[in-house]
């Protein structure tokens, strides 16, 4: 489809709930907005979606040409994605089904729309089916976020439950397990270590520095709060380069590196939140905008 075509697509789908005309007209369709591969940069098309086993789904059909689609080479790089779903908008993190699981998803995403199974007749390749999964709710009753502490808290609160389900996949990721689990396992530490950078960046470009104007006092601990954040990502950019494949190549030396990250990262964040929450909870989130005439 052309670009001009999707923009149109897209125009369409946001002004009318998610429904369109044309060609897609009564079907399930979606806006995905992945981050370029190399550029970071987001980029938007509308797929045709399906609903399977609770989950949900799209294809990297590219209508049966010989290459995968960018915004699937996309996902590859930076799993963490936006969908919009008829009035709905979500971040979910995309994972890619392998072997009988993929094929499994596929055959019912052929008996729901069976174009798609004339797309993989028409190529040599295997049409990937992606999962667009939704981040679980951390447990607990969810804290109403009021403060720059209370939005801090939820942050490390998704840090850690992430690190924590990617440490739990990659003890399982042993030599005779599925192959799926490699995938899954790289897209849900990919998405973790996109998070942690994402966080880390606001802090060092936002938060520490308004803090040390405001609080002067605190400027040793925020000196040492930012060598922790270069230490952290220096294991960040570890697990990275072990990523770099779609196949894990080093399982031992993930877990490793996994290990390490989880040591350090919750010394950090206990750390941090024992030195900066007082401070936080007195500016409120979102920030409070003055009004055109001050007040």
């Amino acid at each position: 489809m052309s670009m001009s075509f999707n923009l149109n697509v897209i125009e369409e789908f946001r002004a009318n709930g998610g429904r369109v005309g044309g060609p897609f007209e009564g079907g399930d369709l979606l806006l995905l907005t992945t981050s370029g591969a190399r550029s970071g940069r987001p980029h938007t098309v509308p797929l045709g979606c399906v609903r399977s086993e609770g989950l949900l789904l799209v294809v990297a059909s590219a209508a049966g040409a010989p290459e995968h689609p960018q915004w699937y080479r996309n996902l590859l790089a930076h799993p963490v994605v936006r969908v919009e779903l008829g009035t709905e908008t979500f971040d979910a993190i995309a994972v890619p089904a392998e072997g009988a699981h993929r094929k499994r998803l596929f055959d019912a995403v052929v008996r729901a729309a069976p174009g798609y199974g004339d797309y993989q007749a028409h190529t040599s390749r295997e049409l990937p089916v992606v999962v667009l999964e939704r981040p679980e709710a951390p447990a607990g009753r969810p804290r109403e976020v009021r403060s720059l502490a209370d939005k801090l808290l939820e942050a490390h609160t998704w840090l850690r439950a992430q690190l924590r389900h990617v440490r739990s996949e990659a003890r399982s990721h042993a030599p005779g397990r599925p192959a799926g689990l490699g995938l899954q396992l790289r897209q849900h530490c990919l998405a973790f270590c996109d998070g942690l950078t994402h966080h880390h960046a606001g802090e060092d470009s936002a938060i520490f520095p308004a803090l040390a104007r405001d609080h002067p006092e605190l400027a040793g601990v925020l000196e040492r709060l930012g060598e922790q954040h270069r230490a952290i990502g220096r294991i960040k950019e570890e697990l990275v380069a072990l990523l770099a494949g779609i196949e894990i190549a080093e399982p031992e030396r993930l877990r490793t590196e996994l290990d390490r990250m989880s040591a350090e990262l919750e010394a950090h964040l206990d750390h941090e939140e024992a030195e900066l929450l007082p401070a936080l909870a007195a500016i409120p989130f979102p920030p409070v905008r003055p009004t055109p005439n001050g007040r």
